[in-house]
């Protein structure tokens, strides 16, 4: 989380210091109006710039995941960049429309201008100002659009199937509003640090819509498989598909997910997988719960011998440090990484890829009862030699920090891995720290939320 906010504070701190420079005598302006064409300019480089690497992490790129924390990081990040373009583009529009209507109210009096402007000289910023008008209407309906995507996106209630529709249709926004901020920025600006910057973050931007457009996102990590098996769990509503992948995948580590696709209507899915790996037997398993639309149909569409694309592996909640003991806490669906941990710990068991001694307490925690789940969950436990704490919400009452606590006497020299509802990894998370738990360098939380 702290990785995510620097990034984004950076961003806006680093275009606001290169257009103060920019724009030196911004602070000398006098008048409204002047004060206004400042504002304009301010706000639409941030609003482009913010979604211009909204648009680059959609790519889902390799290069900042570790740094990042993981793709479930990133994610977020770009739900912010996307907030945050939203929300300064609406005052670059309010900055821009605002004082029109505000002279055709007459509460403000238009300036009189002294002449008429006189034309550029430079053939390039002839041709700019003769888009302006172009520019400034296309800019607006590309505005209004964008905000209704970003919106939709936003709500939850929205299904995911007609969101991987529309969301692809923010690229088409993206162009046009590009071209926007060509045309617009202050034409000086251009042959500064400031328009450097711009035309680096505008063309890596267009890049990536071409690529969303083109429907190539993560095409060189995808491989096909072909689904082996079914198991469904119906006490948790959940079902396991075991998928073989003979060949391409490059092999994945505990904790990490991959996007699976079945139907092209429906797009590519996140999934954390719930199964270790072994080159010997290239197979890789989802569990997935029926939570909405789209998993609560999987049941009925998937069949054995049916062939899918996998795409990955993504992720750092990999269960990577050198303490003794480690606390895993899985809540619902949550316990998938875990269950991929403890195989991979059983196939492992006679050569050990994790420090020397290293144990770990898993404590789960569930609200739905499937005996046969519980009992292979159970069984990877042993075969793991994790110790297994279990506790059904109706017979057992709800998880606390206390409760973990008076379980591992030795919770201050371990490690935490939360996966589960973000609330009760945040409220789990508030509670160690108060107990001056280092919960930025040892609580380690998985931010499973694509949308």
């Amino acid at each position: 989380m702290r990785h995510i906010k620097l990034a984004l504070f950076a961003l806006l701190a680093v275009l606001s210091v290169l257009w103060v420079a920019a724009e030196p005598g911004v602070f000398q302006s006098s008048g409204f109006f002047a004060a206004r064409a400042a504002a304009v300019q301010y706000t639409g480089v941030l609003a482009i710039a913010a979604m211009s690497v909204a648009m680059m992490l959609a790519l889902r790129p390799r290069w900042p995941e570790r740094w990042m924390g993981g793709l479930d990081k990133m994610y977020r990040l770009h739900k912010w960049l996307g907030i945050t373009a939203l929300v300064v583009a609406i005052v670059h529009w309010l900055w821009a429309q605002g004082p029109k209507w505000a002279v055709g109210w007459g509460i403000l009096e238009r300036p009189v201008r002294s002449g008429a402007r006189p034309a550029p000289a430079d053939p390039v910023e002839a041709l700019f100002s003769s888009l302006r008008g172009t520019a400034e209407g296309l800019g607006e309906w590309a505005f209004y659009a964008a905000a209704v995507l970003i919106a939709l996106a936003l709500i939850r209630a929205f299904p995911y199937r007609w969101f991987y529709k529309t969301h692809r249709l923010l690229a088409v926004a993206y162009l046009v509003l590009a071209f926007h901020a060509v045309v617009l920025l202050n034409f000086a600006d251009w042959m500064t640090p400031l328009g450097v910057a711009t035309a680096l973050l505008l063309a890596v931007g267009a890049y990536a819509a071409g690529v969303v457009l083109l429907r190539r996102v993560g095409i060189a990590r995808q491989v096909k498989g072909r689904i082996a098996e079914l198991n469904y769990y119906p006490g948790v509503k959940a079902l396991e598909t075991i998928i073989d992948v003979p060949s391409g995948w490059p092999g994945h580590r505990a904790g990490q997910f991959a996007f699976a696709m079945s139907h092209a209507s429906e797009g590519a899915h996140p999934y954390t997988i719930a199964s270790g790996w072994h080159p010997d037997h290239p197979r890789i398993a989802f569990i997935t719960k029926e939570l909405g639309d789209h998993t609560g149909r999987l049941r009925e569409r998937l069949r054995p011998g049916q062939q899918v694309r996998v795409e990955g592996p993504y992720g750092c909640f990999t269960f990577d440090d050198d303490c003794r003991h480690q606390i895993w806490i899985g809540g619902g669906i949550g316990i998938t990484p875990f269950v991929a941990r403890m195989k991979h710990m059983a196939l492992r068991g006679d050569a050990p890829d994790w420090p020397e001694g290293q144990t770990a307490d898993l404590f789960y925690a569930t609200a739905d009862v499937d005996e046969v789940a519980l009992a292979k969950l159970a069984r990877d436990a042993g075969a793991a030699n994790v110790r297994l704490h279990l506790l059904i919400s109706a017979r057992d009452g709800r998880l606390t920090g206390t409760r973990i606590r008076e379980e591992v006497p030795d919770w201050r020299e371990a490690s935490i891995w939360f996966c589960g509802p973000a609330g009760f990894g945040e409220a789990l998370r508030r509670d160690f720290a108060t107990k001056g738990f280092p919960v930025e360098e040892r609580f380690h939380q998985e931010l499973f939320e694509m949308r």
